[in-house]
């Protein structure tokens, strides 16, 4: 008889926990460290293609934590066919009529593929806690109604990877700055990025608590320490390949003996 896999909480890494002075600054080190975890990053793909395994990354963070750059690298050599990222913005109007997780439902991969949610429905208990755009009762129950979500995924075969990138004000700041004085990356700096600052407190309680609260031992979150970029890269990196290689067969598969005959008659023919 079939018996439901059960949720417990596990205990979180809270963002005070986070060693944030945690860096990698030789370049040829991080060249070579990008090299091999972008190479087993392919391998891990081709693995679940073949399998047809399907992967869900979360990518949660402050603003400026360096998410999109993670996100470049994470993906920068594998075949598009195979992912898609889904940047998440402000819901429609279409989607606000609905449950908040039906615009996540209608993007879950296909067999063979990873989704990658740039901030996610976990926005519930955090932007939308935060501005007001869902009451005390909604953002409340949003915990219990993600664990189950995620459980349903799970059950269902779905591997859900769950990253979060910690900075502080002082690094955020930098970067803001940075973006206002570059003519390339102003247009990443918005009001909306300045009004989240001025309730920084606010949000990293909501974040507090979503790791509190959504750590299960079916979804586990992986706190990034953020401040240096080629540091937090590589983390990204490696996380989640550790994460989808785990009890899955990631060999390279020998040559089909019937292809290699075939190829070779066919190429014989095309020669003479």
């Amino acid at each position: 008889m079939y018996k439901p896999t059960t949720i417990e909480l596990a205990a979180p890494t809270l963002l005070e926990d986070v060693n944030l002075t945690a860096s990698l600054e030789d370049k040829q080190r991080y060249e070579q460290k990008l090299k091999k975890w972008q190479k087993r990053m392919l391998q891990v793909q081709q693995a679940y293609f073949r399998q047809g395994r399907r992967t869900i990354i979360v990518l949660e963070g402050w603003d400026a934590s360096g998410k999109g750059g993670a996100i470049r690298r994470l993906t920068e050599k594998l075949d598009p066919r195979g992912f898609r990222v889904y940047p998440i913005a402000a819901p429609t109007v279409e989607e606000q009529s609905k449950h908040y997780l039906y615009r996540f439902q209608t993007k879950l991969p296909a067999p063979g593929n990873i989704a990658i949610f740039d901030r996610s429905y976990y926005g519930r208990v955090l932007v939308e806690r935060v501005e007001g755009f869902a009451n005390e009762i909604q953002w409340q129950r949003a915990y219990q109604e993600i664990n189950e979500f995620e459980r349903l995924l799970v059950d269902d075969g779905v591997r859900v990877v769950k990253l979060l990138i910690h900075i502080d004000q002082e690094e955020q700041l930098k970067r803001f700055m940075e973006r206002l004085n570059n003519p390339i990356k102003r247009w990443k700096l918005t009001e909306e990025d300045l009004r989240n600052r001025d309730k920084w407190q606010e949000y990293h309680q909501a974040l507090n608590d979503m790791l509190t609260y959504s750590n299960t031992n079916i979804s586990q979150w992986h706190v990034i320490s953020g401040n240096h970029k080629w540091h937090a890269r590589i983390q990204v990196l490696k996380t989640v390949v550790k994460a989808m290689e785990e009890g899955v067969d990631t060999t390279i598969p020998p040559l089909d003996k019937t292809l290699v005959s075939a190829a070779q008659m066919l190429l014989k023919k095309e020669l003479v």
